[in-house]
């Protein structure tokens, strides 16, 4: 089953934001951390929701990165300064990509773009939620614990989605966190997202359905639990084989990068008007996919 309603999912472990864009509380008798950012207007609804739900903001001492895309870290500096104790931590190539100017404006520019479709501009403006160029934090690594007192999170290296992707695993609670890397739940499908290098997003997908998971903690529109999540994994290896035919046969049909990806988003959005994303951030993110299947084509 999935579910966008935000609060409790289980002991310990809450969704917070909006159906298009969410992030996760998750704590044990020692402390708390958020795992992942979300989109930069979400920031007032975390916080209201935080005090709605009667979580112990005292007990709140990170918040994990799971990759370093604009839709994924845009509460965080409004975050930070609302929470000082907070330690913000993701992959050292997330930081690398946070630490460059020009990453840090395209987060800016798309935060706007998509604020705009999704109506809540005035939020962008009335609150202090761009990214700041500067913001650190600590690196996490491939295999490393981390411990919030009587459960943890595990890190696993899941690149494909993007270059710097981690994915979070509380096995005590048998959790994933696997954000854009995991397939994304929308309405009653799986949208694969292999975005920076397909081959790697489906070895990643492959590694992660090995997994024993009763909770699937996506990104965008919620999560996946029960009998669903049990197999959800297994379920997005499918659905990234298909897609990635349906790639290939766009690039085949049209032998050129841009315009077989410009193909595939027309199709996409006509099959799919009220994806969050606009046309155009998505076929920019098409075109940089397009240029791995048609390197692998052609060797």
């Amino acid at each position: 089953m999935r579910s966008q309603k935000t609060g409790r999912i289980c002991d310990g472990l809450y969704y917070l934001g909006r159906k298009e864009t969410g992030v996760y509380w998750l704590e044990g008798n020692d402390s708390a951390f958020i795992i992942s950012g979300g989109m930069s207007y979400i920031a007032p609804d975390v916080v209201q929701q935080i005090k709605e739900f009667q979580l112990d903001e005292d007990k709140l001492k990170g918040l994990l990165i799971l990759h370093a895309h604009f839709d994924h870290v845009g509460i965080i500096p409004f975050l930070k300064r609302l929470y000082p104790q907070m330690t913000v931590y993701g992959s050292e190539r997330a930081w690398q990509i946070l630490a460059s100017a020009k990453a840090v404006e395209t987060i800016n520019q798309f935060s706007r773009i998509v604020s705009e479709q999704m109506g809540t501009l005035d939020i962008l403006t009335s609150h202090d939620l761009d990214w700041p160029l500067g913001l650190t934090g600590k690196p996490v690594r491939e295999g490393q614990r981390i411990s919030l007192g009587d459960r943890d999170m595990q890190i696993l290296s899941t690149p494909g989605h993007s270059s710097c992707s981690v994915t979070a695993y509380a096995d005590g609670i048998k959790a994933l966190f696997p954000s854009d890397g995991g397939g994304i739940p929308f309405n009653d499908m799986i949208v694969s997202a292999g975005n920076s290098n397909f081959t790697q997003y489906q070895a990643s997908l492959e590694r992660l359905a090995q997994l024993d998971v009763q909770y699937v903690c996506a990104d965008h529109f919620g999560y996946v639990y029960g009998e669903e999540a049990v197999g959800y994994m297994a379920r997005s290896v499918a659905a990234a084989k298909s897609d990635r035919a349906k790639l290939e046969e766009c690039f085949r049909r049209e032998g050129d990068v841009d315009r077989a990806a410009k193909l595939y988003t027309e199709t996409f959005f006509g099959e799919n008007p009220d994806y969050f994303l606009s046309s155009e951030i998505y076929v920019g993110v098409c075109r940089q996919t397009m240029r791995h299947i048609a390197k692998c084509l052609e060797t």
